[in-house]
């Protein structure tokens, strides 16, 4: 073939698949790399190389590029993704007559380079920065190429590399992830460069947007995730002069390797840096992080805050599209307006620190002010928001957005501000005087309520049914008693709109005291099997314990025919609302996990070891552990709890309370309960915790009765990682979450005496030591909870006994 008109080595070395690299500085017209021989192309500083290779189990072959000094292969770019060649017979030359770069099978073409121009004497040679370049060989210095591998990205992006678009020729810098790691052929999972009037680099699958960075507001995209401490590694850059356009990392440190790359399997965009003493990669930033990364998360008009709970809500003057599916925790119909716009007399609401929205829809002038920037909004009716282009010195330019606004998200710690427009109405309904008629209208019929509601119940207290004085419970309860009608102007008359959560025990209502303080009422239902005695176990109980890691009760009310216990406010509700909940366990990623596991295991060893009293809980579980705002976790409801002083450390029960799919073994059959016994139910809510998955009703495809059996097989058989929760699996660290279960399956042993203490469990956790060896735990629960023959409460019937969904059983 005229095409192949070169010359060639005379001799082949088809030797084997391992390569012994030999240093080439360039490839010339008269010579080539050919699969099989020991010769690859090689960076001067060494740090990259170039030669055949075969993708993870594959046999076939490739010609790539990979980091030289690193063990772990690591390919980050292939020439022929495409085309793989089948044998040994790979050719890769620069042709004699035309001076293109060819990979050749057999003298049939797999894969040719895209010259800029006709070349005259070509060179091929691998830079220091990975790009590989064909340049003439007189122009050594020059970065004049004829062809270089940065301008054809496969799925990683290396420092000086450019992710974007050429205005004028049109070239699209983009990369795509391999199929899966046995084949580099291009994935639907794409990372460009949009290039509208405001552009922005979106992740995307297939046809449809998984991720948006946000534009560039002069600092940084809008949407970048704001991080714990400064990066002292690598940045990012946006550069623009209307001819190219483009996003690019750089090192802030030479010394050290960095990459980002895209991972089909995952979904994600995955920043890495190569830890030297490791020996391995480690994750920085993996993109999308959390729900609100997610593209839409809340749908058109929605706003997605990932510090609330739940974290979609609609802009101010619109309401959720569908209701129902809204309230199922289906954001995807987002919101509509309340009003239509009329065009007049329309204002702009203000949010702070935002992701900007999608500029698809967007138009750009970078010379206006923001004054500038409103008036030209509101001269156009399809104007929906504002904000400037360019943050610093105050601010500057201008970016309008068109009919729906999508893809909202307020960024914590960053972002900017950005303008909605509502209409007049809702503007007055917010901020003006029907607003101030409406607050003191309101203010007074809550006063005159409030006053009556006193009178009322002043009155029906003066004698209490159960016989106790206040004098005499607050003697006997050691803590601040409230009085009901306080409590009940705080909830607004336990009203349904203020109920947060009901259980086993009773409703649950938020409340404000009237110094502004947040509360959460625990109301004892009268139909519940608590008596008046739990009540004041767990009253008396947590009153005496102070610990950062357990409920504070604040207050208690025993009054007429009610029964109250006053809480401090937990805004994110209970461990089990995030864990098992198929949109919040997005926002609980790894590292927080595992700061919730160690919060939990300190708040046990301080019951059973370094409070006042021995303290068996006998009931915890997820839903017991509820979450401040800065999601620490906090044991909570002692209804069932038992106290021990001096040495005892056990006890026995004819009446066996808990919850199905936690219990100890030796508890759920003879009511032998001790601290080992919580340890157990630690151990299984620290697999739940890892896994995401309930052990009570847990099914899997292999017949294993619970959640216990299922971590046990796969240990054995040296799977355990695939136990990991599938929202965390890219995201957490592995070896850590390894430690976990090896210690979760420690608190499972079927032997009390095998189980650790919950201080060995704390040191367990955060160190390095060697654990000790695993038995094989207790399965019978699966059994209990499948009404086997030998179950104890096959033909029980249950009584609901506290919030959250205990069940109390008798044996």
């Amino acid at each position: 073939m005229a095409v192949l008109s070169f010359m060639l080595i005379s001799f082949y070395l088809f030797l084997s698949y391992s390569k012994v690299s030999a240093a080439a500085d360039t490839i010339t017209s008269s010579q080539n790399l050919t699969d099989g021989n020991t010769k690859t192309l090689i960076s001067k500083n060494g740090s990259f190389e170039l030669g055949f290779f075969s993708p993870g189990k594959s046999s076939n072959r490739y010609v790539g590029i990979w980091y030289k000094n690193i063990p772990v292969q690591t390919i980050v770019w292939v020439a022929n993704r495409q085309k793989p060649i089948k044998d040994l017979s790979g050719l890769l030359l620069i042709n004699s007559s035309t001076g293109n770069l060819l990979l050749s099978q057999n003298k049939t073409i797999v894969w040719a380079a895209t010259l800029k121009r006709k070349a005259q004497n070509p060179v091929l040679q691998l830079l220091d920065s990975g790009n590989l370049v064909l340049r003439e060989a007189n122009d050594e210095n020059s970065e004049n190429f004829l062809w270089e591998s940065f301008d054809y990205p496969s799925d990683t992006l290396l420092p000086g590399m450019k992710l974007g678009k050429d205005l004028r020729t049109g070239l699209d810098r983009r990369l795509t992830a391999w199929k899966n790691e046995n084949d580099p052929s291009p994935g639907n999972l794409t990372w460009a460069m949009q290039v509208d009037s405001y552009p922005e680099p979106v992740m995307w699958l297939g046809s449809r947007k998984v991720y948006r960075n946000g534009p560039w507001n002069g600092v940084q995209y809008t949407g970048r995730p704001t991080l714990i401490r400064p990066n002292i590694i690598y940045d990012s850059m946006y550069f623009n002069d209307g001819n190219e356009v483009y996003y690019m990392i750089f090192l802030l440190n030479k010394s050290k390797i960095v990459r980002m790359t895209m991972n089909q399997t995952t979904n994600s965009q995955h920043q890495l840096v190569w830890v030297e003493g490791k020996q391995n990669w480690f994750r920085a930033v993996s993109l999308p992080r959390v729900f609100c990364d997610g593209y839409g998360a809340c749908g058109p008009n929605g706003n997605c805050n990932m510090k609330k709970v739940p974290s979609c809500e609609c802009l101010r003057g619109f309401k959720s599209k569908s209701p129902e599916r809204w309230n199922a925790l289906d954001y995807s119909d987002g919101c509509v307006r309340n009003k239509l716009l009329n065009c007049k007399n329309d204002g702009f609401v203000k949010y702070i620190g935002m992701k900007v929205p999608d500029t698809t829809n967007s138009w750009l002038n970078e010379s206006m002010t923001r004054n500038e920037c409103r008036e030209e909004c509101l001269k156009n009716c399809s104007c929906m928001a504002y904000a400037n282009s360019d943050i610093r010195y105050g601010g500057s330019g201008c970016a309008m957005w068109f009919d729906d606004i999508n893809d909202l998200m307020v960024q914590p710690d960053g972002g900017q501000d950005l303008y909605v427009r509502v209409t007049a109405s809702e503007l007055e309904n917010n901020n003006g005087p029907k607003w101030k008629i409406g607050v003191i209208v309101g203010s007074a019929c809550v006063i005159i309520s409030g006053m009556l509601l006193v009178l009322y119940y002043r009155g029906r207290s003066r004698k209490n049914p159960k016989g106790y004085t206040n004098e005499e419970q607050k003697e006997d309860l050691e803590l601040p008693l409230f009085d009901l009608s306080k409590i009940a102007t705080a909830t607004d008359n336990f009203s349904m709109d203020n109920k947060i959560g009901e259980g086993g025990f009773g409703p649950v209502y938020k409340g404000k005291l009237e110094d502004g303080q947040e509360i959460a009422v625990k109301r004892l239902s009268r139909s519940s099997g608590q008596g008046l005695n739990e009540f004041k176990n767990e009253v008396i109980l947590i009153a005496k314990l102070q610990h950062r890691n357990l409920v504070k009760l604040l207050g208690c009310c025993i009054q007429d025919e009610e029964k109250l216990l006053v809480y401090e406010y937990m805004p994110n509700k209970s461990l089990d609302s995030f864990i098992f909940d198929q949109a919040q366990r997005r926002l609980l990623v790894w590292s927080r996990r595992h700061c919730i596991i160690c919060g939990i295991a300190r708040g046990l060893l301080y019951l059973h070891q370094d409070s006042r009293l021995r303290i068996i809980h006998r009931d915890i579980k997820a839903s017991n552990i509820l979450l401040d705002s800065e999601m620490n976790p906090k044991i909570s409801d002692f209804g069932l709890a038992r106290t021990f002083g001096g040495d005892q450390s056990a006890g026995n029960t004819e009446r066996v309370v808990g919850t199905y799919g936690y219990m100890a073994p030796e508890y759920a059959m003879d009511g032998n309960f001790s601290a080992k016994s919580d340890v157990f139910s630690f151990g299984i809510m620290l697999l739940e915790i890892v896994t995401g998955k309930k052990n009570c009703g847990f099914y899997s495809n292999n017949d294993t009765y619970n959640l216990i059996e299922y971590a046990w097989n796969l240990w054995r058989e040296e799977r355990p990682l695939e136990l990991i929760d599938e929202c965390i699996q890219e995201t957490c660290n592995l070896s850590e979450v390894r430690r976990c279960i090896h210690i979760s399956l420690l608190c499972l042993e079927q032997h009390p005496q095998d189980r650790p203490s919950m201080s060995s469990v704390v040191l367990m956790l955060g160190s390095d030591a060697v654990l000790p060896q695993l038995r094989q735990p207790g399965f019978f629960i699966g059994e209990y909870l499948h009404g086997g023959s030998s179950s104890p409460f096959k033909n029980s019937s249950p009584s609901t006994n506290e919030l959250n969904n205990t069940v109390v059983e008798a044996r």
